[in-house]
């Protein structure tokens, strides 16, 4: 099945999305006003954050308002402006664990209710399985008859007890959620089953790469040896102990072979053991942690991109390899099999001897010459995954999901009730009556009309164009002068 998909996610192939295809010029003209909601965000990294990130500004091109909710990080908090006049709120919410806050479903009520009614925000779209943050929104904005989006971009199981944990609450966030958004047809499976949806509401949009972020320069490599990237947290679920048994194989077979490694993660350890026992610092090189702008300064370096995942709804990094002119091998798990199309990526089982394997063929290939080029592989990848595609197919999803109804309270506790089971669905109906019961005092306590409406930054009323449109008129032209 992955087969048959592989290469195609980009395609608007969904049907439910279709439905919006021949929508109005009047439904194509709406403006709406976007709180993208997540724990993760810049000036942490990952891909959760560069799709956020992308997303709105590609949003804001197209004359939409967006603005982010996220906690704060350190010194940074209250509220940013990023490029494009977009507006970021860095709460001063407490965080739990792995960058994720703790949670109550009351302490950030009175804090989100703030910046949804500041931005007269009509649509909430919260991301990633893993964050607290966005299902606290998420419970919210519904309290509040907000319209709401949920991408899930993560894959889970579903038999050991923190996987049975988050299916739980993830049914019990999504059960009254508009409109899900998967980033391959295999995680829309996994969310499907994990929280008991309507595949009808579950729409598949990839995730995308900047293509002129990501350009071949092969000048950079060195062509008297072979040099594998990998570009990864340092994680069991990256499979870096499936990386610690390839490298001595590999390095006992080839003597021109190096590794480059990019990233940090409590497996780094796994990987300085084995550069020592082996003695291999010459041909090993850990990079440690790397910022955005420095990746594809690594990537031009080498001749293939390996990935070890164990789990991947959706891997961005083989697609930034491969649109820096890298041969990707990579295990086929997950929704891996549905990125590259196959001249493009080696898929192999998550093995140490299924990926080496994998990469001895592709190293035969270099050395007889019988690979494309960089730049031949740059420019199949560049049309596959833009953020334009991705922006335009997620306005499709904010236009189906404007025109629905959002659930009254009554409707709510039935759809608790009746889809998250006897005992959650109890409890969590409860939290929902609490829930509004606050929301009511809030409003008492502090009306909507008396909460100072913000300028908008972006969108079709935003200042920001008219700032930077205003201080250019302003400055002397020196040709002129």
């Amino acid at each position: 099945m992955g087969n048959r998909r592989r290469g195609h996610t980009h395609a608007s192939k969904t049907p439910h999305l279709s439905l919006d295809t021949h929508s109005s010029d009047h439904e194509q003209a709406v403006k709406h006003r976007i709180c993208m909601v997540s724990d993760f965000f810049y000036p942490n990294m990952g891909g959760v954050e560069s799709h956020i990130y992308q997303l709105s500004q590609c949003l804001i091109e197209k004359g939409h308002k967006v603005v982010i909710a996220t906690h704060a990080y350190g010194d940074r908090r209250g509220i940013r402006y990023l490029t494009n006049g977009l507006k970021v709120y860095y709460l001063p919410l407490q965080v739990m664990y792995n960058q994720s806050t703790a949670t109550t479903c009351f302490h950030s009520l009175p804090l989100l209710r703030c910046v949804f009614v500041r931005e007269r925000i009509t649509i909430v779209h919260a991301h990633s399985s893993f964050s607290a943050m966005a299902h606290d929104a998420l419970f919210h904005a519904k309290t509040m008859g907000l319209n709401t989006v949920f991408t899930d971009h993560s894959l889970f199981g579903f038999a050991d007890l923190s996987s049975v944990l988050t299916n739980k609450l993830l049914t019990v966030s999504l059960c009254d959620t508009n409109h899900i958004v998967c980033v391959s047809y295999t995680s829309k499976e996994n969310t499907v089953l994990r929280a008991a949806l309507d595949p009808e509401i579950v729409s598949v949009i990839p995730n995308a790469v900047d293509p002129t972020d990501f350009t071949p320069d092969p000048g950079r490599r060195d062509n008297s040896k072979i040099t594998i990237v990998v570009i990864s947290r340092l994680v069991y679920r990256k499979g870096i102990d499936l990386l610690s048994g390839i490298i001595p194989e590999l390095c006992g077979k080839h003597p021109d072979l190096c590794f480059l490694i990019g990233g940090e993660g409590p497996k780094r350890i796994v990987l300085e053991e084995v550069r020592e026992k082996y003695q291999l610092h010459d041909r090993v090189r850990l990079l440690g942690a790397l910022d955005h702008k420095d990746v594809r300064d690594v990537l031009v370096q080498g001749h293939v991109f390996l990935n070890t995942s164990l789990t991947e709804a959706f891997c961005m990094a083989i697609v930034e390899g491969a649109s820096c002119g890298l041969h990707v091998v990579s295990t086929r798990v997950g929704g891996i099999p549905e990125v590259l199309p196959d001249e493009l990526v080696t898929l192999c089982e998550p093995s140490v001897q299924s990926l080496c394997d994998g990469l001895e063929t592709v190293i035969a290939r270099i050395r007889t010459g019988n690979v494309a080029s960089p730049a031949t592989i740059h420019r199949k990848v560049r049309t596959l995954y833009t953020w334009r595609n991705v922006a335009e197919r997620t306005e499709k999803v904010y236009n189906r999901v404007c025109r629905e109804p959002v659930l009254p309270l009554s409707a709510r506790l039935h759809r608790l009730r009746s889809h998250c089971g006897a005992v959650a669905g109890s409890i969590f109906s409860f939290v929902a009556v609490i829930t509004f019961l606050f929301l009511l005092f809030l409003q008492w306590l502090r009306p909507d009309h008396l909460i100072d409406v913000a300028v908008d930054s972006s969108g079709p009323h935003s200042r920001w164009g008219q700032h930077v449109s205003k201080k250019t008129s302003k400055t002397p032209n020196p040709a002129v002068t």
